[in-house]
This record gives structure tokens, C-alpha cells and sequence, in this order.
């Protein structure tokens, strides 16, 4: 059974977005004093006393908004009024009720739905007039604080009171967030079922990736303009295809650093959310732009997900654009595109039109083999047995005197797939050598689309001489023969039998010791 949906609703700058990270504890929504911020909408999974719902996070409505896209925000807003269980409608208790707040009550109320009106910032000294928005009219009023948590916790009791009974989630049921996974920056990204792959739409502004998302969840999600920067939040998505559930991120552009500093700090959170779903992927989908090929920002992009051991496919997109070119385009953009982005030789390369459709249906596959293949495991003979194959042929260059040898290998991880070979000598191989390694490695066992990572380690073993050999407290080996004996101090001593006080005869029979003579007295 899917989970509720309990959906925020509100004027631009009330206090959406922190309401939504405080109870969904998470980081997911960019929080700025900026009217507009929010532009898609934002879906996670919270808990309140041990029942589970789904938080969505919307856009600014039916206020003041900087924002050019304003009146895509409105159409996202009003499609998740009409679809949620449960609303919450947020105001501004430092402002006081607005005509923005009575349009977007009149929505609400159209929509035939429970709704709670929560009354945000009333931790500030300036907050006045909280009293009038009880001419809204709704029966449930919560004062809250969302950014201090004060009154955050009626609201939640609010919530469960006015949920639907039959749609409480038990954890662990079908769509619950049982499966929750904290990022490096404390935030918590929802990784979906243990079975899910998630998938992260990188690239470069205005490459085509929101358009891409859309026509794989074969739905309006995401809002697509011609304006650069249109994405902001990391969205995500859960689509299943031939009973496979993929997890597909949209994220933000990412620019050169430079130029993100100097933009403000709204597309500085950005960027961190678009790196943050590349570190949570499982496959990282380059979007390149066909009209302008590779750059060195794209190069910058895919190094990172490289770098993060994910796999990545590159798709050229807007290749409709490319129809009226010479025969053998597409052979040439790709010999530019492997020469501009030589550390992804192992990613597979598509080309296709997110706004026609063209070769879409690839992605998914190639998706499917990737997520795959970085999860391919090889039995240690047969690694081995690789190992003797390629080493007789080509073996590694010796640096020193002593011939370096490949002992044995063995896989010690997957995602993204780890070996560590063992030599005699050796604790690293020339990068060219290693490299042949890897080549090898993915022809034999088929490791498409992902990084495979290389350590050696040279192989211990114990002197010759010292196998077995028992050493006591001061360090030197016990002699053959030796017999323990406890000393004056309760220790364990060592003595010989050749210097105990009877000694063997020529026969080996023990002589007497020779007696002291008696002591005359006088």
C-alpha cells in the first residue's frame, strides 16, 4: 500500500522548506531568504510515532516571487494539492495574513481535503496578528516554529490524527522508507527498496537533463524551460521498468566554480545537492550537449562520479539537431568526445533526444547492464587461472634485481569492482602495466560502464629458519633436548640435561657425585 501524502502548501519565503527538512530530517530542500526557491516539487518519506508518510515539499504559491518560472511553480503547486491526503497549509506569523494567504486557503478548500494551518515564526518578537488568520476558517491551528522545532511536534500529532487509518504504513511494509541512508554532509538520502538502483542525471546547465527525466517517467515531473539553472533541488523519482525499480535523480547544472561562488548561494546548495546524488548513485547518467560536445566542465562533472567509483554511461543529447551533418558524424563526435574524455574509455556513449524520444529507451537498458556489471563478482580460481593466462604472456616489468611475480589475486569488493594482487616484491605496478590490467579485466569478465579499482600488496612469509620454533622470554630458541623448571621466583627457567648434577658413565649409568669430606672437629 502506498505511503499518505501530506503536502505543504504556502506563499513564496514562509517557511516551506525548513518545515519540510525539520520533519523529514533531512536536507533535501534549499532553505534561502529569497522569494521562489523552491521550483519542483520535493517527495520524502517521515515518521511520527512509528507511522510512516510521504512529506512533499511545494513551491510558493499565489504571492510575491522573483522567480520568471512562477507560473510553472503554480501549475506543479496545484497538481499536488489535488493529490494529497492531507495539507498543511503554512503562513507567516511575522507578516500576518495576507490576500496571498485567503487565494491559496481558497485552493485548499476546493481541493476537499484535511488541511491543517500552521502558523510559522511566531518565535519572533515581530510576529503580530496570528489571531486574524482564524478568519481562514480551518478547525486545526497549530502555532509552530520550524526552523527553532518549537510546536513542530503538535503539528505531527495533528497529522496522525487526521491521516486516513487505513493508510498507516508499518515499517518495513511496500513503500515504506525502510531503507534510509545518512549522507557525508549529515543529511538523509532516501535509497528506496535494497533491490532499487539509483540513478543521478548529471551535466553542465541546460544540457537537456530535466527533459531526459521526463520522458523516462513518461510524465511532466520535472519543470523544463530554455532558461539555464530552471532545476535547483535534487528530485527524485521511482520508475519500474520490466519489474526493475530505478531511483532517478534530476539534479541541478553544475558550473565552474568560479562562476558558482559568484552567483549566490542558491546555486551553491545546488551544486552541493547535485554532488551529494552523485555520491548516493549507483549509475551516473553524463548528459552532454550534442550542439557544443564535450567540455571541460563535462570532464570535471564525469571525473567526480569516476572518482566516487560509480558507474557512468555518457548520453549525447539533442542529437535530433545533429541529422543535417556528414555522414560519418557520429563516428567523428565520438573519437572527440573519447579524446576529451579519455578516463571514461569503459563508459558506453548514446546518443539521443530527450525531446523527441529517439534512443531514450537505451538509457534504461544500458542502466540495467551497468548497475549490473559493478556488482559482478569473480570466483577467486578463476581469477587466478586469469592471472596465470595474462602474466605468462605479459609479465610486470621488474624496477629492481629481483624479478617481481604475481602470487595470486583475489576480488575483496564490489561496486565498484576491487582486486588486490599479491606479488614477491612489488607494492605497486607502473601505471601502464596496471592499466593493461584493467583492460583485461573488463574484456574477460565483461565489466562494462563502471571503474575498476587495483591495490597490490607484497606477500609476507616467516624466515625459513624460525618456522615453528618456540622463543622464550629473552628472545633465543629453546635447545633440542631443553626441559622447563620452575625458579626461585615461580618462573619457567630452561636447563639442559648435560648440565644436571649426575652425569652418564662410559655404560650410561648415572655416577654418584663425590661426597664432601667430614670436617674433622677439634
Amino acid at each position: 500500500m502506498p505511503l499518505p501524502s501530506v503536502v505543504l502548501v504556502g506563499r513564496p519565503n514562509v517557511g516551506k522548506s525548513t518545515l519540510f527538512n525539520r520533519i523529514s530530517d533531512s536536507r533535501r530542500a534549499i532553505v534561502a531568504p529569497i522569494p521562489g526557491t523552491t521550483r519542483d516539487v520535493l517527495a520524502q518519506p517521515a515518521e511520527w510515532q512509528g507511522v510512516r508518510f510521504e512529506l512533499v515539499d511545494t513551491g510558493g504559491m499565489f504571492g510575491a516571487s522573483q522567480d520568471p518560472l512562477h507560473e510553472l511553480v503554480l501549475a506543479r503547486g496545484h497538481r499536488a494539492i489535488t493529490s494529497a491526503d492531507l495539507l498543511i497549509l503554512v503562513v507567516d506569523g511575522r507578516e500576518g495574513l495576507v490576500p496571498g494567504d485567503r487565494d491559496i486557503a481558497k485552493a485548499v478548500r476546493a481541493a476537499d481535503v484535511p488541511t491543517i494551518l500552521a502558523i510559522n515564526k511566531i518565535d519572533d518578537k515581530r510576529a503580530r496578528g496570528v489571531m486574524d488568520f482564524y478568519q481562514l476558517g480551518f478547525d486545526h491551528v497549530v502555532e509552530i516554529s520550524a526552523e527553532h522545532a518549537s510546536g513542530v511536534g503538535d503539528l505531527l500529532d495533528e497529522v496522525l490524527a487526521l491521516l486516513p487509518k487505513a493508510h498507516f504504513g508499518s515499517p518495513g511494509a511496500e513503500g515504506n522508507p525502510a531503507h534510509l541512508e545518512t549522507g557525508p554532509t549529515g543529511g538523509r538520502f532516501n535509497r528506496g527498496e535494497p533491490d532499487e538502483t539509483a540513478v543521478a542525471i548529471v551535466g553542465r546547465p541546460n544540457a537537456g537533463k530535466s527533459s531526459l527525466v521526463n520522458r523516462l517517467l513518461r510524465e511532466e515531473r520535472m519543470i523544463v524551460s530554455e532558461m539555464p539553472g530552471t532545476t535547483r533541488d535534487a528530485v527524485d523519482a521511482v520508475l519500474t521498468w520490466h519489474k526493475r525499480r530505478f531511483r532517478i535523480v534530476d539534479t541541478a547544472g553544475i558550473r565552474r566554480a568560479g562562476r558558482v561562488a559568484s552567483s549566490g548561494a542558491i546555486e551553491s546548495v545546488s551544486v552541493l545537492l547535485a554532488r551529494r546524488a552523485i555520491d548516493a548513485a549507483d549509475v551516473v547518467v553524463m548528459v552532454v550537449d550534442a550542439n557544443a560536445g564535450a567540455t571541460d566542465q563535462d570532464a570535471a562533472i564525469a571525473g567526480e562520479a569516476d572518482k566516487a567509483g560509480r558507474g557512468v554511461i555518457i548520453a549525447a543529447n539533442k542529437w535530433d539537431l545533429m541529422k543535417d551533418r556528414e555522414p560519418n558524424f557520429s563516428k567523428a563526435f565520438d573519437e572527440t568526445l573519447r579524446r576529451q574524455l579519455k578516463f571514461l574509455d569503459y563508459a558506453p556513449v548514446l546518443h539521443i533526444s530527450a525531446a523527441t524520444g529517439e534512443r531514450t529507451p537505451k538509457v534504461l537498458e544500458w542502466i540495467e547492464k551497468v548497475a549490473t556489471s559493478r556488482r559482478t563478482r569473480v570466483k577467486t580460481p578463476e581469477l587466478n587461472k586469469f592471472i596465470q593466462r595474462v602474466t605468462a604472456a605479459h609479465p610486470p616489468a621488474s624496477p629492481g634485481r629481483r624479478q617481481v611475480r604475481i602470487m595470486y589475486a583475489a576480488q575483496t569488493a564490489i561496486a565498484p569492482p576491487t582486486f588486490v594482487f599479491f606479488t614477491n616484491v612489488a607494492t605497486s605496478f607502473h601505471f601502464s602495466y596496471e592499466r593493461f590490467l584493467v583492460n583485461e579485466l573488463r574484456e574477460t569478465f565483461g565489466f562494462m560502464g563502471t571503474p575498476i579499482r587495483i591495490h597490490v600488496r607484497r606477500r609476507t612469509e616467516k624466515a625459513k629458519g624460525d618456522r615453528g620454533a618456540y622463543k622464550g622470554p629473552d628472545g633465543p630458541p629453546r635447545p633440542k633436548g631443553a626441559k622447563r623448571s620452575k625458579s626461585a621466583h615461580g618462573k619457567q627457567s630452561t636447563k639442559s640435561t648435560k648440565n644436571t648434577l649426575s652425569t652418564k658413565g662410559a655404560r650410561g649409568k648415572a655416577k654418584p657425585a663425590a661426597r664432601r669430606p667430614r670436617r674433622k672437629s677439634e
